[in-house]
């Protein structure tokens, strides 16, 4: 049997380890990098992710870094 699993997760991860991330891989989004890990370690038929609060992708991490006036 199928089973749909739905869960809400919070995690933080430094600023230039994202950063690197991004760089890295062309188009990365939070969103893929999560459905990826769980596609490879549990051989999901169907994942959908969504980004909720917080950066995901290398454009909206920039946005909020210069917001932050870092």
């Amino acid at each position: 049997m199928d089973v749909k699993i739905k869960l809400n997760l919070q995690f933080t991860v430094t600023g230039s380890g994202l950063e690197d991330a991004f760089e890295e891989f062309d188009e990365l989004t939070v969103e893929g990098l999560l459905s990826e890990i769980l596609d490879k370690n549990l051989a999901c038929d169907s994942i959908a992710s969504k980004v909720v609060e917080g950066p995901n992708n290398l454009e909206e991490y920039d946005e909020q870094q210069k917001a932050a006036g870092e």
